[in-house]
């Protein structure tokens, strides 16, 4: 700590606990060396070791290399001499002082700290280090100073010394050279622990316990030696503490073994920090365990702490854990032989008891915050705050493994297994006596046959207890109870969001194993039946085996129980015997006479209870009713059942269920009933004192505080009874009778009266003036003269009783325990009370002055308690008093000065120890009480602000809280600024003799008092050699799209900077100057993600036309007139959109009928066992491919779609034969198939033949018409030598759409680009498809070409569009597109109809702004024009596919081949739908705008019936969804508005009409009427009302079902190739460095995860596992994950390494893979696919 000045310095007291915390660790490293003076010869033993085997007494020289040979030399024998001066630790000297006069000096060992040892004897300080022990004890023969003049015989009376030892006396002699000294040798030949060893010297009185001549008798064995030793003054109470020591050695030396040492002692010392200190055959206790004959609660204690002293010999000394995490296993088989010991010795009541007690105690603890019992992980000792936790929970495990072993295994449990544990420690068979939780359960797996892993990992290895809840229906056409179960897991759901917690504590999520529960039937015959729970909800059907219709009472059991009840009330005493507990007190006086029964206000069930009993098919259930588990149970059965079982049910875990139960019910039957167990002596006296605690529960006002009267009328059995009969006792003196404890179920049932009379309270929490008029009169009155046994726990319980009634349980106002003004509400009444209660109770009782004073109710000042701190008074009392004294304003300078005085020089270290710990508790405790006046300043106010109006706050609050006081601490000034305080602290810390224990709690101190100094880390420079990483970017593959889609926030910004590389095409091409340079008004675009681009292109009109008409633009194969501008990808292929929309129908009509299922999928030839299919059947074909190629636009018309579904039939008719299953289903299927398509085609020729009537009878307007640009249909793009010579003008202008921007131009989604050279596409054969050079060798694209082949294409189309409408209007002679005097008229589905169903129904995802190249833009094209009087129609921008041709929107002129024609702005006017685009156009029009329609994605999902027919079955199952069945009828409703606030009414009831009529295209259409639903009745209804409740649950149950109804993952097709191209990988040689997940320690790679996260890390092994699993939605994700493990590889190791060249090979190969893969899968496809203006449902991998 530096200078002296330096060290006493307060704010340094970090230093302090750091090197404290240096010195106190354990540490293997580091060794005593010892120079061998030359006088000590070193014999060798003869032989040489050949460096393999050593022996383990031989002393090889340092730093010999093990692999060669050294010569063994003789042991070394090294004398360590040694003297203790007043030590610190681990040896005690109690000496007599002024404060203690008569105190006997004597001296023992003390676990004063965790390694005590040391500071006594020069050791290994370790429970496993063992050796055998001999000891020479030389001390005084008297501790008396003797005058030499008086005879021998005058010395008599003189105590001698003695000593008593761990091992066996082996003498005990007179030193040879002074007879005033005596030698005691003792010896330990067993091999012992040094933390095991102990001894006592001092004038003890010796005591020997006699052998027990029963056991003799039985055993045959002789008795190991007993002896206790007490210090004159005691030794009255020696015999009477350990009496029943004998009788616990022969019942564990019976039941589990013979004992494992040669004898036994008992010391009794004082000034003990501890309760008990257990070593080897010997045991130190404190004196407090002494009692005399006279005692009773003291008795039962000091036989259980004895007991368990000599248990841990057994286990605990013996027998040590393993390692310390197995700690539970040895301290719980002490606490639970001790258990045993206790049955035997108290009862199996009490033994039950206990357990079911502390099985509560448990529940209430491990709720989240305790660890299993046992942490393999966890290398050091149990926390001191856990141990106790450990120990209470050890044993019960251990009883509940004994129960599991005994049902289940071939053993009776524990009894066999315990026996074989101990025999094997005592033969040697255990391993350096040394137990592990693994080798005890493999033992009891050996001896049971049960394996008990599972029971290991919940109850032993995982933390936390289940929560039962259950309910029990009788049903009566099954003859069975139906019982319901449902478990929690309390600690589990604790830690539910905390992984951290999670991993540390390990809660078990869900318990499994059998429960048994017992059925008591209506003939009163118990039934047991097992319960298998396997899962956290689940109901059971009991059968039931009383097999009446209705159940009688007649039967001859349920008889001969009322005629032996009927004999015992009669008073027949072997009749009373027969019946036992059955029925206890139904013959009772108090019972049958009615007087009585008045007297005592006994409540009697009514005539509707006693039917309802009557009819009861069983009289009770009892869960777990062989205590098998450890958890809350909550039973749910009527109030009569449970006073059934606590009648009539033997056993008292069962009697104090039903009381717990009964408790909750509070009504005058459970008053009575309970009063009864009171009254009824036959019940053990626990369960009575359990129902006198729950008679509380019915002292309250609905009851006329009946409770408490009864309360009062059981103790007044006690008092004298009064003079009237019909006293009120609630105005009635009790004066007791003189005290007799002989009945000592009587003694502890008053006892527990009168704890339940003070806890009754009023509304306000203030207890009735006669409940503390009645403790006064028990203080007052009590006479103790002729009992013959102490009342000193007696007027305790009275004394705590009277405290606690006269303090209110009403809680504070605020968060404080007090509020910063004492609340007095004391009346008159109450402080005259008050005042008797002080005068009678003892000046010295600390605890009722304390418990007063802090309520606010007397005075708190230190006056009263510090006098009782003084040395001289008990070490219990003055404890008590330094409570009384710390919750006092003691930090005052002349009380702190005292405080540190007694922390540091006190002759107890137990009061050293308990005064330093106070101190630090009771800062923070009178901070929160508001004792500290300034810190209400910062804390009140906080409080306030916070009291309930900012709940959000709460956890902030909660945060700073131990912030904030800390810093009103240290800003106090008489507690951080005391100046005592900064004075004494550090040299109290600092002391050589300070307790370690004081040491720590004084720097805890100095941490919440005084602000430390700033320290400067120390600087460690730590060499770590380069590795070869170098901070290279790594090479990023050409397509590594984000494996999912970026949602997009729709916002007038620009489109946002692509993550990939950018596309490089030039934004402006110079081409011919047009002699229209319009340019469209820029318009902001709704910005999206994609980076590939659809551009539409609009070409003017040649003069020749434009002066006739304008035609709506149309592809060669497509016969219809009128196209929306918008095409779906299905109709890429040219099918026209009616006919797309009847295949789609057809289709799902195809795939619900009954003989679908065969044709559904593909065939597999090693699935479906047809194996030569492919031989016979050449080109297969089945329902999910015709749908793919549906969607895909891979038919021209519905006429391709028939011919496929035929060549599916003659390919099932093929190659299965007449007459077989599938051959029957394929002719059925085409049946059904052709009157379909019959009706299909008749429907859509008369809407043509009508279409054509309504077109030629429609006049157009004037005006130029709207050009509607057309589906277009898949064409090839044509070659580069198309091009003309003379390149076109481009101009490309990027911009940014509207938010609502969908107009029918608008196209489908963009998709990100590829940075690849585009491949040739293929050809699709068409008839009217105009002739394409060849295509020359593939070229680098720059940009261009995709744009290019988009004009060209524009003019190919144009061509044929002119001459196909030239034929079709001479053939009409009707003006089919309308000339330029008339306008067009749409045919049987307007324009907007046709629109939108050629949309995509799904909603775009908008993407963040920001600029980008690859994003969308606003493409404009100034193209050379004849005349500039032609006009068109503007085409917005769109996204393009390089990869599929290109996608066109060409007008409906007819331009050469050798010229472009293309403009973005001219001078017809541009219709703009829904408004979402606005343009300036040059020349007014007439055409009107048509209504809006709401735009969708181009990603829709086809319908899918069944799952939506099954969303809407679950959502109209839920109560909640009556309301949404049927349509809103406004008069029946009583809403006669809502058609006019709701325009578009929905119901579930038109959804499931709707469904039933093929009325949805897409999943997202469906989801909007839902959606609907839930919309207009949140419009129409407020907030919080019913119909807004009833939505809220339909619309959580329906948003987490369509979560799974939509749910994305891979094709089979794309699953399939993805794993074929895995397993190559993973065969070839390349790829071994990726194979298997990297292991940091296995290589010798450390910093792995430093460097590349854990959860980023990749391998083919883990890769190959999400696929299999589903866990890819997209094909892009997986190659994501491929590129992630090689980026991994190349970040690690620097690509210049051999494992970045290895990376880089790979990603070539996983490349080339990939290539072939998805060209095969091209081959596959017609070239209609890349045609499509939509996006694939997949991205292309790069």
């Amino acid at each position: 700590m530096g200078a002296p000045s330096e060290a006493h310095d307060c704010h340094r007291h970090p230093e302090l606990k750091r090197k404290l915390y240096t010195a106190l660790q354990e540490g293997d490293e580091g060794e005593l060396a010892i120079a061998i003076p030359k006088e000590v010869p070193l014999k060798q033993s003869g032989h040489v070791s050949s460096g393999v085997v050593f022996s383990e007494a031989a002393t090889p020289e340092p730093q010999t290399p093990g692999v060669q040979s050294m010569p063994e030399f003789a042991p070394i024998i090294i004398n360590i001499a040694y003297s203790l001066r007043n030590p610190v630790d681990g040896f005690e000297f109690v000496l007599p002082t002024d404060a203690y006069p008569y105190r006997v000096p004597h001296a023992y060992t003390t676990p004063s700290s965790p390694d005590s040892a040391r500071c006594w004897v020069p050791c290994v300080d370790n429970m496993w280090e063992k050796c055998t022990w001999e000891f020479e004890f030389v001390v005084p023969r008297y501790l008396e100073e003797h005058d030499p003049s008086q005879d021998e015989e005058d010395q008599t009376d003189a105590i001698p010394t003695l000593v008593i030892c761990s091992g066996d006396l082996v003498e005990q002699v007179a030193h040879p050279y002074s007879s005033n000294k005596t030698i005691f040798l003792f010896s330990q030949t067993v091999l012992t622990s040094v933390q095991h060893i102990a001894f006592a010297a001092g004038p003890f009185h010796l005591h020997a316990i006699p052998a027990d001549n029963v056991a003799d008798d039985l055993s045959g064995a002789t008795q190991p030696l007993m002896h206790a030793f007490c210090l004159p003054g005691h030794e009255n109470l020696l015999p009477i503490s350990t009496v029943s020591l004998r009788q616990a050695m022969s019942f564990y030396s019976s039941e589990f073994g013979s004992y494992p040492f040669g004898s036994y002692k008992v010391v009794f010392v004082d000034q003990l920090p501890t309760q008990r200190f257990d070593s080897s055959t010997l045991s130190i206790v404190s004196n407090d365990m002494l009692h005399g004959d006279d005692a009773i609660e003291q008795a039962l204690e000091t036989r259980h702490s004895l007991a368990h002293a000599l248990a841990c010999q057994w286990a605990g000394i013996n027998i040590l854990p393993k390692s310390w995490s197995d700690t539970w296993l040895v301290n719980g088989l002490a606490l639970y032989i001790t258990g045993l010991f206790l049955r035997k010795l108290l009862g199996n009541n009490e033994y039950r008891f206990r357990l079911k007690k502390d099985m509560q105690r448990v529940l209430e603890l491990d709720i989240g915050v305790m660890p299993p019992i046992c942490q393999p992980q966890v290398l050091e000792p149990p926390d001191a705050a856990t141990l106790p936790f450990i120990n209470l929970k050890s044993p019960l495990v251990l009883h509940i493994l004994d129960r599991r072993l005994g049902k289940s295994g071939t053993s009776l449990g524990l009894s066999r297994v315990l026996p074989k544990l101990f025999l094997s420690a005592m033969s040697g068979e255990m391993q350096n006596n040394a137990l592990s939780t693994h080798a005890f359960l493999r033992l009891c797996r050996k001896v049971s046959g049960v394996d008990p892993r599972s029971f290991a990992e919940q109850w032993i290895y995982g933390s936390g207890c289940p929560s039962f809840g259950f309910s029990a229906t009788f049903n009566r056409k099954k003859m069975a109870v139906e019982i319901t179960m449902r478990q929690d897991a309390t600690a589990y759901k604790a830690m539910e969001n905390n992984e951290v917690s999670k991993a540390l504590m390990k809660p078990v999520p869900f318990f499994e194993g059998q429960m048994t529960i017992r059925i008591h039937e209506a003939d009163g015959t118990p039934y047991e039946h097992v319960l298998d729970i396997k899962n956290p909800f689940k109901r059971y059907e009991v059968p039931f085996n009383t097999k009446y219709k209705r159940v009688r009472r007649n039967t001859k059991r349920y008889l001969a129980r009322q005629a032996a009840a009927q004999a015992a009330a009669d008073g027949d005493a072997e009749a009373a015997e027969a019946m036992g507990m059955i029925d206890m007190g139904f013959g009772l006086e108090i019972w049958e006479k009615e007087q009585e029964r008045e007297n005592w206000k006994v409540a009697d069930w009514t005539e509707e209870d006693e039917g309802t009993m009557s009819g009861a098919t069983y009289e009770w259930i009892r869960m777990d009713a062989d205590f098998e588990w450890i958890a809350y149970i909550k039973f749910d059965q009527p109030d009569f059942m449970w006073v059934s079982q606590l009648q009539r049910d033997r056993d008292v875990v069962a009697q104090l269920e039903a009381i717990y139960a009964l408790a909750e019910k509070p009504t005058a039957i459970v008053s009575s009933t309970l009063t009864k167990t009171v009254l009824v002596s036959n019940y053990f006296f626990r369960i009575r004192s359990e129902a006198a605690l729950a008679l509380v529960s019915c002292a309250i006002r609905k009851l006329d505080f009946l409770g408490l009267f009864h309360l009062f009328k059981l103790f007044l059995r006690y008092c004298y009874d009064p003079e009237d009969a019909n006293q009120d006792l609630f105005a009635h003196t009790y004066v007791p009778k003189p005290n007799e404890f002989s009945d000592f179920g009587e003694y502890f049932v008053r006892k527990s009266l009168i704890n339940a009379i003070s806890r009754v309270r009023f509304e306000n929490g203030k207890s009735p003036s006669v409940v503390r008029q009645f403790l006064i009169d028990q203080l007052r009155y009590n006479d103790n003269t002729a009992n013959p046994y102490s009342d000193g726990y007696y007027i305790c319980t009275i004394i705590a009783a009277a405290a606690s009634a006269t303090v209110s349980i009403a809680p504070p106002e605020r968060g404080e325990l007090l509020p910063s003004e004492v609340r007095n509400e004391q009346t008159a009444e109450d402080i005259e009370l008050l005042k008797q209660s002080l005068v009678e109770v003892d000046p010295l009782e600390v605890r009722f002055h304390m418990v007063i004073g802090v309520a606010g109710l007397i005075p708190n000042h230190p006056r009263v308690f510090f006098p009782l701190t003084r040395e001289g008074n008990y070490t219990q009392v003055r404890i008590a008093a330094f409570d009384g004294l710390f919750l006092t304003k003691w930090y005052t300078s002349s009380i702190m000065r005292y405080v540190f005085a007694v922390m540091a020089n006190d002759s107890s270290r137990v009061i050293r120890r308990h005064v330093s710990r106070t101190a630090c508790h009771s800062l923070v405790l009178l901070a929160q009480m508001g004792e500290m006046k300034s810190s209400l300043k910062e804390t009140e106010s906080l409080l306030i602000e916070e009291d309930g109006t900012y709940p959000e706050k709460a956890k902030d609050s909660k945060k700073s809280d131990l912030d904030v006081m800390i810093k009103v601490l240290r800003k106090d000034r008489e507690v951080g600024k005391n100046d005592v305080l900064r004075e004494f602290l550090m040299p109290i810390a600092l002391a050589p003799d300070v307790d370690q224990e004081v040491r720590w709690c004084l720097l805890k101190l100095a941490d919440l008092l005084i602000r430390p100094i700033e320290e400067t880390p120390p600087t460690v420079k730590i060499h770590i050699p380069s590795t070869p990483v170098t901070d290279v970017t790594p090479q990023i593959p050409v397509a590594k799209p984000p494996i999912k889609a970026v949602r997009t926030i729709k916002t007038g910004a620009p489109p946002p900077k692509s993550p990939l590389t950018s596309f490089n095409a030039p934004t402006k091409l110079r081409l011919h100057a047009s002699p229209v340079p319009e340019t469209l008004p820029h318009t902001p675009a709704t910005p999206r993600v994609e980076t590939r681009k659809n551009v539409a292109f609009t070409a003017p009109l040649p003069p020749s036309v434009a002066k006739n008409k304008v035609k709506n633009s149309k592809f060669p194969r497509i016969a219809q007139t009128t196209k929306p501008s918008h095409v779906s990808k299905a109709q890429s292929g040219g099918m026209p959109l009616t006919d797309l929309r009847v295949c789609r129908n057809a289709l799902k009509k195809l795939k619900a009928n009954k003989s679908a299922f065969i044709f559904n999928q593909p065939v597999d030839p090693i699935r479906d066992h047809a194996p030569n299919y492919f031989d016979v059947v050449k080109n297969p074909m089945d329902l999910s491919t015709m749908g793919a190629k549906l969607e895909e636009g891979m038919y021209k018309d519905r006429a391709a779609f028939a011919a496929d579904f035929r060549l599916m039939i003659s390919n099932a008719k093929l190659y299965n034969v007449a007459g077989s299953y599938v051959h029957n289903e394929a002719i059925n299927f085409e049946i059904f198939f052709e009157k379909q398509w019959l009706i299909i085609n008749k429907t859509l020729e008369i809407v043509s033949n009508n279409n054509k009537v309504q077109t030629a009878t429609t006049e157009l307007a004037p005006a130029p018409p709207r050009h509607l640009p057309p589906v277009p249909k898949a064409f090839p793009s044509p070659s580069p030598a198309t091009v003309p010579p003379v390149r076109p003008t481009i101009k490309l202008k990027v911009g940014s759409q509207t938010k609502n921007d969908t107009s029918e131009h608008l196209l489908s989604k963009s998709r990100p680009r590829k940075i690849k050279s585009p491949e040739p596409p293929s050809v699709s054969p068409s008839v009217e498809q105009a002739p394409v050079d060849a295509p020359p060798p593939p070229y680098v694209d720059d940009g261009s070409h995709d744009i290019l082949q988009e004009v060209l294409a524009i003019e190919r189309e144009q061509d044929q569009m002119r001459s196909r409408t030239h034929a079709e209007r001479d053939r009409d002679k009707q003006p089919v597109n309308g000339t330029s005097g008339k306008r067009k008229k749409v045919d049987a589905l307007s324009e907007d109809d046709i629109l939108s169903l050629a949309t995509p129904s799904k909603k775009e995802r908008p993407s963040p702004p920001g600029p980008s190249s690859s994003a969308v833009s606003k493409v404009k094209l100034v193209v050379p024009s004849a005349s500039s009087k032609v006009n068109s129609s503007t085409s917005k921008s769109n996204t393009f596919t390089p990869s599929s041709a290109p996608n066109a929107i060409p007008s409906s002129h007819k331009s050469k081949k050798d010229k472009v024609a293309v403009s973005v702005s001219t001078d017809v006017p541009r219709v703009s739908l829904k408004g979402k685009e606005k343009e300036v156009i040059s020349v007014p029009t007439s055409v009107p705008t048509p209504p809006p329609r709401l735009k969708t994605s181009a990603k829709a999902t086809p319908i899918n019936e069944k799952k939506c027919r099954d969303l809407m079955r679950l959502l109209n199952r839920l109560p909640e969804a009556g309301i949404f069945s049927r349509p809103v009828d406004p008069i029946a409703d009583g809403c006669p508005t809502y058609l006019e606030e709701i325009t578009h009414p929905m119901d579930f009831g038109t959804i499931m009409a709707k469904l039933g009529q093929n009325k949805y295209i897409t999943m997202e259409d469906f989801a909007k009427d839902i959606e609907l639903v839930f919309s207009n009745c949140r419009q129409f209804n407020p907030p919080g009302t019913f119909p807004v409740t009833c939505t809220e649950a339909c619309e959580k149950v329906y948003k987490k079902e369509w979560m799974k109804v939509t749910e994305k993952k891979l094709s089979w097709t794309e699953k399939r190739g993805l794993l074929g191209i895995t397993t190559s990988l993973i065969k070839d040689p390349i790829s071994w460095v990726f194979r298997e997940p990297v292991d940091p320690v296995l290589l010798g790679i450390p910093t792995y995860f430093d460097v590349i996260p854990k959860k980023n890390a990749r391998d083919l092994r883990t890769i190959r596992q999400k696929l299999e699993t589903d866990k890819y939605d997209a094909v892009e994700a997986f190659t994501a994950d491929i590129d992630l493990m090689l980026n991994n590889a190349i970040t690690f190791n620097g690509l210049e390494s051999e494992v970045g060249q290895i990376a880089v090979s790979f990603r070539n190969k996983y490349n080339e893979m990939t290539e072939t893969w998805r060209s095969g899968s091209i081959k596959k496809r017609k070239d209609g696919e890349k045609s499509t203006p939509q996006p694939m449902k997949k991205t292309k991998l790069a």
